[in-house]
């Protein structure tokens, strides 16, 4: 890479947004189950992951292994057509109400601004592109495996948070420091991000009475670990 181009991308703007509560007002993934598979057959299913989730309460079960549980007990051996276009059927009927206006009008911004900007989220990227279509934006999420056409229950990699996050950006953008990255976040799930980022925000388009926890010193922490 030639000195001029190393520059022009140092200058480049990488503005990531985390999805479920950041730029939503709750998790999206639950609901796209309950809208996909109906009440009863939601209900049903849900009610096998009642162990699995005290195991993970009594942190005998991570939270990564808790997700692969649910997927497993959803998806398996669904079609991948039915997901996709259930995703585009949850997206239309839900936007409206699911989305914050906040988050939509920074979204906005950053891509007239001409960053480079993706979400960045945890959530299945086959339930979101439509959400990222409609934002016009890149899109990084776990991935599903899929064979021939019908879903396994599995992940493909890792479950895109954490440091799962900072590693998938870095697959698609290169080296972060390249950037000036500017990134929101409101779990857990998205400290290392945070800390990553030269303009981190910490539940940004929450009501203030959210904001007051706000992680500063486990991010300063996360940037000194090597």
């Amino acid at each position: 890479m030639s000195m001029e181009s190393s520059l022009a991308r140092e200058n480049q703007v990488l503005s990531v947004f985390d999805f479920d509560g950041t730029l939503t007002i709750h998790d999206s993934f639950i609901p796209f189950l309950r809208f996909s598979f109906g009440k009863r057959a939601f209900a049903r299913k849900i009610a096998r992951l009642a162990l699995p989730t005290l195991h993970c309460m009594r942190k005998k079960l991570t939270r990564d292994e808790l997700k692969e549980v649910l997927i497993k007990t959803f998806l398996t051996g669904v079609e991948e057509k039915w997901i996709r276009q259930q995703a585009q059927l949850f997206c239309a009927a839900n936007w409206n109400k699911l989305m914050r206006p906040a988050g939509l009008l920074a979204v906005a911004a950053e891509v007239n601004s001409s960053a480079q900007v993706t979400i960045c989220s945890a959530s299945p990227a086959m339930v979101l592109e439509p959400f990222a279509e409609r934002l016009g934006i890149n899109l990084i999420g776990t991935q599903l495996e899929v064979v021939d056409g019908i879903l396994t229950g599995k992940i493909t990699g890792h479950n895109c948070r954490c440091g799962q996050k900072v590693k998938r950006l870095e697959s698609v953008y290169g080296p972060l420091h390249n950037y000036h990255l500017r990134a929101w976040g409101d779990t857990r799930g998205d400290f290392e991000l945070l800390a990553a980022a030269q303009d981190p925000h910490w539940r940004h388009f929450h009501p203030t009475w959210k904001k007051r926890r706000v992680p500063m010193e486990k991010l300063r922490m996360l940037r000194l670990d090597p």
